[in-house]
């Protein structure tokens, strides 16, 4: 079983992270911001990893710090699962619908951090939670979510919006989308064996060897 524990703490946010790529797909996530809460629970459930998150941060400022640094602790958590990423099937990817909204993701676990993000979301919140315990989400904070995370999972992805209306819409299918093409990605070829999917011989993502 490919699983790994991350923890990083700053003076703007404290994030722990256990993650297990051969899961069923159970979540439990402590963080403030419910839709967040919601998108992280719902990208566990499709991607059939489990997932426990705890996400503090400093939401008295902005919730950029916290959600941009949760992409950064939970792709840290992918690379430590992966190893040398030998194996693989490398290379995922979702075309997934949901009501008037159709997303596709594309990964590749190339060792190499971009992000292609063309997801056309229109306005800054997302409604708090009804008894006022969760604060409104800041969608435009989606974006700052997967940079973070491909920085740390050091891969290749493109999330796109082909079209849609609803931004709760976009994001959900967005996180759905991108945990499919992540499973698929992360899952062992058996004809590939233990080499690793490159000419390179390595997904090191740097080739540097430290001495």
């Amino acid at each position: 079983m490919r699983s790994a524990d991350v923890k990083r703490t700053t003076k703007e946010t404290d994030i722990t992270v256990s993650l297990r790529l051969e899961g069923t797909g159970e979540a439990k996530i402590e963080c403030a911001v419910g839709f967040f809460r919601h998108m992280l629970e719902n990208f566990a459930r499709h991607g059939l990893f489990d997932l426990e998150l705890s996400a503090k941060g400093d939401l008295d400022v902005d919730q950029h710090h916290l959600v941009e640094d949760t992409g950064i602790v939970l792709g840290a958590a992918f690379t430590a699962c992966l190893g040398d990423r030998a194996g693989l099937r490398r290379v995922g990817s979702c075309l997934y619908p949901m009501d008037e909204t159709l997303s596709r993701a594309a990964v590749d676990l190339s060792g190499r951090a971009f992000l292609v993000f063309d997801a056309a979301l229109g306005g800054p919140l997302i409604s708090a939670s009804a008894d006022g315990k969760s604060a409104p989400f800041q969608s435009d904070t989606v974006h700052d979510f997967w940079q973070g995370f491909v920085s740390t999972a050091l891969c290749t992805l493109h999330l796109e919006i082909l079209r849609g209306r609803s931004d709760h819409h976009k994001i959900e299918a967005l996180f759905k989308s991108a945990a499919r093409a992540l499973r698929g990605a992360c899952e062992i070829d058996e004809r590939l064996g233990e080499r690793v999917p490159s000419t390179k011989g390595t997904l090191d993502g740097t080739g540097i060897m430290l001495c």
